[in-house]
């Protein structure tokens, strides 16, 4: 499994749209900073998909993370690859025994196929949208993320250089 955080906020994000040629269209945005962030692990082999909620990136949220991973997967051995964030190689992370960890390279979040689905997921949920508030973007978010099918996360996270 690739494993990664993003960050999703209130801060709208601006994205293109089709708008009738010679008008200038005019989108309400939001330059709020509240945030939230989601912690994935995705199978590029199944198009499985664990996702869980969490106020911040830091060691602590990585543990709980890694917890509640090992339990999904409670008898299954997983090698879990993420990037070198200081949280990923604290030295108070408690690995669970089910759980590999191993690192990319540092600089190359271009190999972890996770960054393909962050894109998409903010293409779908963020764009162009203005949330009334922190809790209807985390609804909308574990929505969105409920009904991602497991061929379209494959498709998503296809690499060339993994030969599987």
């Amino acid at each position: 499994m690739f494993g990664d955080e993003s960050r999703f906020g209130t801060h709208t994000k601006i994205g293109y749209g089709w708008f009738k040629k010679g008008i200038r269209t005019s989108v309400k945005i939001n330059i709020g900073y509240l945030s939230f962030y989601i912690y994935s692990a995705i199978s590029v082999i199944t198009g499985e998909h664990f996702d869980i909620e969490f106020p911040d990136v830091d060691t602590d949220c990585m543990n709980a993370f890694l917890g509640d991973l090992s339990k999904k997967y409670e008898g299954k051995k997983i090698a879990l690859i993420i990037d070198g964030a200081g949280w990923h190689k604290s030295k108070r992370l408690k690995k669970p025994d089910n759980i590999d960890i191993f690192l990319l390279p540092p600089y190359s979040p271009e190999l972890n196929p996770v960054e393909r689905f962050w894109k998409f997921l903010k293409q779908n949920i963020l764009s162009n949208r203005l949330f009334e508030s922190l809790d209807k973007i985390k609804l909308d978010a574990k929505n969105f993320l409920d009904s991602l099918q497991n061929p379209t996360i494959l498709q998503l996270c296809k690499n060339n250089y993994l030969d599987i």
